[in-house]
């Protein structure tokens, strides 16, 4: 989708593709070069997990496309994305591919890079704040913790996404990481807890569900393993979720938790 008329293509050399991260959510956890790069853009293909808020910071000529993907949406194809921001290159100079989280964090951003690195297009990361420190701060979780272990793992839960992708060894996961950081991991909740109980955590390992995290509507659930999915289930908790599980979830201080942006989303949830 885009609410501009296409430019002409230029001249001398395609333009640059910045993979930007956008952050969880709150507009103020923005980095500073991505807040100067959305004032400099003159091409902008951002996702369904990026505020409004920032997409108000590009300039009024920026051409805009919407490449959003959310799981009951309609979602733009990986290459359908990957032509865009090809096509943009040849005509625009600098083009923003803003994206939620962090680029090279389950965001397909290392695949676009070398999409456009394979077709002779400059492009540049811009790392973001992601989602899986964000989301258990804003509810006071430390993903890490002197006297709850050494080790942590970032692992996504949606392993429909992708047939190629190998499952996720949930049993060797519960061996060998002291701390569990599960994005969008709500669909195969009940999958996922069967899993590291048969792999050894304990049916009382504690976990939390943060929805929403750092904006409005967010909300947290903590809970034992054990009555995990049927608390998620009867709460009614929806993506986007981030799980964590662990003896983290222990150290929590929900007093230095941040207050949740007020912002709006392409798509809301």
């Amino acid at each position: 989708m885009t609410d501009e008329t296409p430019a002409p293509p230029i001249e001398d050399g395609p333009g640059t593709v910045y993979l930007v991260g956008a952050g969880p959510g709150d507009p103020d956890l923005l980095t500073l070069r991505a807040h100067r790069l959305l004032q400099q853009c003159d091409a902008l293909v951002y996702d369904s997990l990026v505020p409004t808020a920032l997409l108000d910071l590009v300039p009024q000529g920026c051409e805009r496309h919407f490449v959003g993907k959310r799981r009951g949406h309609h979602s733009v194809p990986q290459p359908s994305t990957n032509a865009v921001l090809r096509e943009l290159a040849g005509r625009r100079r600098l083009i923003v591919r803003l994206k939620g989280g962090d680029p090279f964090l389950f965001g397909r951003g290392g695949e676009e890079a070398a999409h456009l690195a394979a077709h002779g297009i400059p492009v540049q990361v811009v790392p973001g704040v992601t989602a899986g420190i964000a989301a258990p701060a804003y509810a006071g979780i430390p993903v890490t913790h002197r006297r709850a272990g050494s080790s942590v793992t970032f692992v996504t839960g949606h392993e429909e996404i992708d047939k190629r992708r190998p499952g996720v060894d949930w049993r060797g996961l519960a061996r060998s990481s002291d701390g569990l950081v599960i994005y969008m991991g709500l669909h195969n909740l009940r999958h996922i807890v069967a899993e590291l109980v048969a792999g050894g955590l304990a049916p009382t390992t504690p976990a939390a569900v943060i929805q929403q995290g750092t904006v409005r509507g967010q909300r947290q659930l903590v809970a034992t393993l054990e009555v995990l999915a049927d608390r998620v289930e009867a709460e009614a908790f929806a993506s986007p979720s981030i799980v964590v599980v662990g003896a983290v979830v222990q150290e929590r201080v929900p007093s230095c938790a941040p207050s949740p942006a007020d912002v709006a989303m392409p798509i809301p949830f």
